[in-house]
């Protein structure tokens, strides 16, 4: 029930909020897209500061409505590897590439892709948080979000292997969208007809254009020349 919470409220949010930002909603996303220039780097620092902003108030408002509850699991942080990886640290890092991995490729091909069927993105992103989550849970708490782990790790102080849950969905995420960005969504843009000439043949043309301007006033002058030397 869980993951499927998580994967509806996520889709949801995508739905709501993708026209208007994006609604990456998690620096793992942000960042490929900005190395893909799908946004300007000022506009996904911006996305990031309150990504993480978001995700200390909603924490915070955790603790308020449960405070007992919630200190027990850490106000929701994940805590690393689980005994299923016999809590190995590279363990949880290869889990968590790959679940971000899977993740960012939804995202690049069904909200970014300029081919993708109409009406998708929120259901597919939706549909891979939920089976992520399934699978992920169990292993290393199935991150996939920088922020969302540092929102609770703040309220609860719990710090212990934070950097795996910056560092390893953050290397997944590029590398699916560098792969997704270069591989398919590239191929789907539009292609522009005239490309814009290079700085030395932008000069070269002015130069050219400044010859003709002289030499078509030395014409005159020889021509204004001419015609007073004819009246004498």
């Amino acid at each position: 029930m869980i993951a499927l919470a998580h994967g509806a409220a996520i889709g949801l949010m995508v739905y709501a909020f993708g026209h208007i930002s994006g609604a990456h909603i998690n620096p793992a996303v942000t960042i490929p897209m900005m190395i893909t220039k799908k946004i300007s780097v000022a506009d996904g620092i911006g996305y990031i500061i309150f990504q993480l902003i978001g995700a200390v108030v909603a924490a915070f408002s955790l603790k308020a409505i449960l405070p007992e509850i919630g200190a027990k699991v850490h106000f929701g942080t994940q805590t690393g590897p689980s005994e299923l990886l016999n809590n190995s640290v590279m363990a949880g890092i290869t889990v968590e590439i790959i679940l971000t991995f899977f993740l960012v490729t939804v995202i690049f091909l069904t909200a970014v892709h300029k081919k993708a069927p109409a009406g998708i993105h929120g259901i597919s992103i939706g549909g891979m948080v939920f089976l992520l989550h399934i699978v992920g849970v169990p292993l290393t708490g199935a991150s996939m979000n920088p922020a969302r782990t540092f929102g609770p790790a703040v309220v609860s102080g719990f710090w212990e292997l934070h950097w795996l849950y910056w560092l390893a969905p953050i290397i997944g995420g590029i590398i699916a969208g560098v792969i997704m960005n270069y591989v398919f969504v590239n191929k789907a843009e539009p292609k522009t007809k005239n490309r814009p000439r290079s700085s030395s043949g932008s000069k070269l043309q002015e130069l050219e254009k400044y010859e003709k301007r002289y030499l078509t006033r030395l014409e005159k002058q020889s021509q204004t020349k001419a015609d007073s030397t004819d009246e004498e």
